[in-house]
Formats: structure tokens, C-alpha cells, sequence
């Protein structure tokens, strides 16, 4: 009898594939890839999650008290009247010191010159090609050794500017009277006084300290005449105005009558010009007016010539000036300490301080141990100020070769700093000599306290005693 095939059972397709899952080959770039990735995503958070803590470098700096100023410039000036009628033209630089019987400025009655001039304006020969190549030079120079920083250079390179266009000017206009001849048109007028000599008026010209009132510092309603040059002027009009002397004063209007007396107190302040930083010492003296108002005349010996053009002058008063270790506000904390007797220190080995405190053995029987204390600070009498973790209220001091004893119990409020220097928290005393909003002055060098270039922590409340910085 034949075989018969189960019922069930179906032949196998000899074209049927089997598929078998390869074994898992390891790439060692791609296990480095990996190891690199966990470390980066770790450091990541770690570092989101840690506490960031922002040193600061103590260094030697000054706190100043200051208040800023609109001041007004009083001059002994003079205002000078033409000679005649007729076109007005100027040879000396606005600023400049002229002399007595020197050209001053010429009156041309006919108007010869001005037409010349206009003549050469409209055709365009007033400046030659060596005249704007000696502009050109001006600008190249300055282009090449400006700084950012340095911007009072801005200003004396528009003072040499203006200096050299009016050089240039003044040459072109003595070139067209020369041409012109002799012509009794033309009149030379010298100086009758040394001064430096200034290009406009205001009618603030003569005004005095003592008849200085509130309505002068109103710019609203101030207004200044250009003396500008090639004008037609009468005689009698003014043609120019000379500053005869360098001693010049600057009045300010005071808020108070505190800031008066502090300002009459000290005699003599430093006045910090905003226009250029330029800083000058001042006498003061004050006035009050029938208002109540109060008003500081500031007597200087110098720099009248670099602002004998401005009438009202920003300026910084700088009452004090104390010098020390300048460190943030923010960086100042409190924090209270026990008050040790200095009979109760003593000196252990390496230097360190310590006390010897009575306790109370597991017999009942009463010893002593020896404990280190990290002294904070000292008071007048002598005392010491101790960390409270090394000691206890209550605590029992004994001192050495000796039956006396103290309690610890009365605490003192310090104020320091957290010193970082060795990478944690470390308490700093410190003696705060002037503050303001932002930053203080304490006093270098103590036993206890700083000395410039320590790093102490920025923000002190970020931070607590003894904390490490890196954890």
C-alpha cells in the first residue's frame, strides 16, 4: 500500500526564501558618539541646574558725591564798538589771544571787498587746490588717529579745522585789499585792549554774581548775536567782544539750603566740565534771594579760554572725593558672630586661634576640650568676634592658668564680604567708609578684612558662610 501524505501537511515551494536578523556589530565611532553625547547632555544640565556665582576683583577707586549743574559763564568782558560803517571783516581766530594795537578788523565803507569776495564765491576760487589739500591733510590726519574713546579729540580737531578755513579766509579777503590798493574806503582798526576775542553777544555781558537772578537761567528766553564775518555794520554797533581776563567765575543755582551749606562748608570743590571731562578746582561762595532761592559762585583760575564761547556750561560739582577699596553694594552682607574675651584665645599650632571649653562626660564628670575658632574681627576692648559654628549658647569658656570663665551668649552684627579666594564662601570684615547707591569704600588692609585684588562674591545673597563655588 502506498504512503500517503498527511491530510494536512502541505509541500514546501523550493523557491521559498528564509531571512535571518544579522548579529549586532558595535561601530567604536559610533560608542564615542555616544559617550560624547551623555557627557554633553550631563554638563548641559548640570550646569542649567547649578548655582552661578559672579566674583569681583577688589581694587583701589574713589567714591565721588557729585550733582550736575546748569551753570552760567561770568567774564570780565568787553564789548566793542566799530569804528565806522561799512563791511566788517575779521583776521583773528575766534578763541585767540589778541594783543593790544594789533589788526583787530577792517571796515571797507564802499564795499569793494565784499563784492570782490562774492565774486570769487560765485566762481569758485575762494580756496585754492593747495588750500583743500592742506584741508584734506587736517581731516586724513584725524581719520587715521581717532579713537572711540578719545572724543575730546573731536573737538580740538574742529577747533583746528575752523582755525584753517579761517586762515585761508582771512588770507583770501587781506589778498583783495592788497589788490584793490590804497583806498581811504578801507579802514584798519587795531585793538585798544589784550583779550581773547569772541564773535557774538548776549546781553549777559557785565552781569555780576551778586545781581545774578532766577530769570537768568532761562534759555527759553537767551538769545546770542553772531558777529559773523563780511557783514554790513554801523557805527557803533559791535564788532567784536574781548574777554579781558582769565580769571572767570560760574554760578549755579543750589536745590536747597543743605546743599549751600555743604558747598560753603567745603571752600573749595572740583568742578567737572561735562562739555570734555575737563576737571578744574573751584572757590566757592553763596548767596540766597529774596525767594529763599540759593545760588554757588565757583571762582576759577583757568580754562576760561576753552569755553569763552559758551554762556551756560553743564558742569559737575565734586564735593568729595574718598579713596579706598571700591566694591559693590551688592556685595556687602550681615551676619552675626559671638563675642569672645581675648583672655580666653589663645594660640594653637599653625597659628590658629583657639578656646578651651568645659563639658560634661557620659560619667557626669566634668573635662575640657580644645576648640579652633576662626576670630572675624576684634572690638575696641580687645574681644574677639568668633564664628557660631564652632561654639554654642551656653557654652562654658575657661581660661588658661586661670579659674576665670565665660559664657558664650552676646553676639555682635558684622558687616564684610565673601571672600572666594580659596573657592568657597569665606566671611570678610569689613569698615565701610562712604557708600552711595551703587558702590562703597572700605578701609584696605586690616587684620580681619581685604586687600586689593581679592575676588569676593558680586551678589551676597546668592551665597551662604562657607559655601564651596564649585560643587
Amino acid at each position: 500500500m502506498a504512503n500517503v501524505p498527511p491530510k494536512n501537511r502541505r509541500k514546501k515551494p523550493n523557491n521559498q526564501i528564509t531571512y535571518h536578523r544579522p548579529p549586532l556589530n558595535l561601530n567604536i565611532g559610533m560608542v564615542i558618539f555616544l559617550v560624547i553625547l551623555i557627557y554633553v547632555v550631563y554638563s548641559l544640565v548640570r550646569y542649567v541646574t547649578q548655582k552661578h556665582v559672579v566674583g569681583y576683583e577688589v581694587r583701589t577707586g574713589a567714591l565721588e558725591s557729585n550733582e550736575v549743574y546748569k551753570g552760567i559763564a561770568l567774564r570780565k568782558e568787553e564789548v566793542v564798538g566799530s569804528k565806522y560803517s561799512g563791511h566788517i571783516n575779521y583776521y583773528t581766530r575766534e578763541g585767540d589771544r589778541l594783543a593790544a594795537n594789533k589788526l583787530a578788523y577792517t571796515v571797507d565803507e564802499s564795499g569793494e571787498v565784499a563784492q570782490a569776495i562774492s565774486q570769487e564765491e560765485s566762481d569758485q576760487t575762494v580756496f585754492s587746490s593747495d588750500d583743500y589739500a592742506n584741508i584734506l591733510t587736517d581731516v586724513t590726519e584725524f581719520s587715521s588717529e581717532f579713537k572711540p574713546g578719545a572724543f575730546n579729540s573731536v573737538y580740538e580737531f574742529k577747533t583746528d579745522l575752523s582755525s584753517t578755513v579761517q586762515k585761508i579766509t582771512n588770507n583770501s579777503i587781506l589778498s583783495d585789499i592788497e589788490r584793490i590798493g590804497d583806498d581811504s574806503s578801507i579802514h584798519y582798526c587795531n585793538s585798544d585792549n589784550t583779550g581773547y576775542i569772541v564773535y557774538n553777544t548776549d546781553g549777559y555781558e557785565g552781569l555780576t554774581f551778586d545781581a545774578l537772578t532766577h530769570a537768568d537761567f532761562d534759555e527759553t528766553n537767551y538769545q546770542k548775536s553772531e558777529l559773523d564775518n563780511n557783514r554790513m555794520v554801523a557805527e557803533g554797533d559791535a564788532a567784536y567782544k574781548l574777554e579781558t581776563a582769565e580769571d572767570w567765575d560760574i554760578a549755579v543755582e543750589l536745590k536747597d539750603d543743605a546743599t549751600a551749606r555743604e558747598l560753603e562748608d567745603a571752600g573749595v570743590v572740583t568742578v567737572r566740565f561735562l562739555k570734555n571731562q575737563l576737571e578744574s578746582y573751584a572757590t566757592v561762595t553763596t548767596k540766597k534771594d529774596a525767594d529763599g532761592r540759593n545760588y554757588a559762585n565757583l571762582s576759577l583760575t583757568n580754562s576760561m579760554m576753552t569755553f569763552c564761547t559758551d554762556r551756560f556750561l553743564n558742569i559737575e560739582i565734586i564735593t568729595d572725593n574718598t579713596k579706598g577699596l571700591k566694591i559693590p553694594v551688592s556685595s556687602l552682607v550681615d551676619d552675626d558672630f559671638y563675642v569672645v574675651p581675648a583672655d580666653f584665645v589663645t594660640e594653637g599650632t599653625g597659628g590658629t586661634e583657639q578656646v578651651l571649653r568645659q563639658m560634661v562626660n557620659d560619667a557626669g564628670e566634668q573635662t575640657t576640650e580644645t576648640v579652633t575658632v576662626t576670630p572675624y574681627g576684634t572690638a575696641k576692648d580687645g574681644s574677639y568676634y568668633v564664628d557660631k559654628d564652632a561654639l554654642r549658647d551656653g557654652d562654658v569658656l575657661l581660661k588658661l592658668n586661670s579659674t576665670g570663665t565665660y559664657t558664650i551668649g552676646k553676639t555682635v552684627s558684622l558687616q564684610g564680604v565673601y571672600n572666594i579666594n580659596e573657592g568657597y564662601a569665606n566671611f570678610r570684615q569689613v569698615s565701610v567708609v562712604r557708600q552711595n547707591d551703587e558702590y562703597a569704600i572700605v578701609q584696605p588692609d586690616s587684620m580681619f578684612g581685604l586687600r586689593e585684588y581679592d575676588y569676593i562674591v558680586l551678589d551676597a545673597a546668592t551665597m551662604t558662610p562657607d559655601e564651596f563655588i564649585y560643587e
